[in-house]
């Protein structure tokens, strides 16, 4: 049986090929943004295991309600925060998680996404996956931010952005320049964190075979 490729493996490949059309300049500068970012050391103030997480209610991308309060009453809950449609990270998260999602429910948990992305954005990454979790738009990072997620974007960073089309303004609504860290949460029906994963390097991911082999745990 072949071995299933990990996300980070996927990550890894996937940057052996944009690297090849990037940019020198750009390259040196995400780089010296990511050292500037990591000794801001801001994952110091993020949810960590143990911590109750805060009672949410959030509109999915199609406009329903969704409510941590009562996804937790039909079992854990997994939370995945990301940038948003427009980040290839977050995509290959995000179809790694939509495979692990038989697995995921199998375990009688739930899986959400959270982003900032105003709803027809992020709706964006539900089309071109075909997903079948919920997508929720967190409009303004109010609730990444009570999750100790947010960063403000390195003003440096933002003409590379725009150079390579990444509209950060028109994806969230606003002109903050506000992201979350990418991260994972496993919460337990009584809300509280069984496990995380935060990082201010944006190209690490928490895996899924990590995220089921704590569901598997419970």
């Amino acid at each position: 049986m072949k071995k299933e490729k990990t996300l980070k493996e996927d990550i890894d490949n996937m940057q052996k090929g944009m690297l090849k059309n990037i940019p020198a300049e750009a390259i040196k500068e995400f780089q010296e943004a990511a050292k500037r970012l990591a000794a801001k050391n801001l994952e110091k103030n993020s949810l960590k295991k143990g911590d109750k997480i805060p009672e949410f209610s959030l509109l999915n991308i199609h406009g329903k309600n969704v409510s941590s309060k009562e996804l937790l009453k039909k079992g854990p809950l997994v939370i995945s925060f990301t940038r948003g449609s427009w980040c290839p990270y977050c995509n290959l998260e995000i179809v790694a998680l939509q495979k692990a999602y038989p697995e995921i429910k199998k375990s009688g948990a739930n899986l959400i996404s959270i982003s900032p992305n105003v709803p027809e954005k992020y709706s964006e990454m539900e089309t071109k996956h075909s997903l079948t979790f919920d997508l929720l738009s967190d409009i303004g990072n109010k609730i990444a931010k009570k999750f100790g997620l947010v960063f403000i974007l390195d003003t440096q960073l933002k003409p590379f952005y725009k150079q390579m089309g990444i509209d950060i303004p028109g994806y969230n609504g606003d002109n903050s320049f506000e992201l979350p860290f990418p991260a994972t949460y496993v919460v337990d029906t009584n809300g509280t964190v069984i496990y995380s994963y935060v990082n201010s390097d944006y190209t690490s991911r928490a895996e899924p075979s990590e995220i089921l082999k704590v569901l598997k745990s419970i």
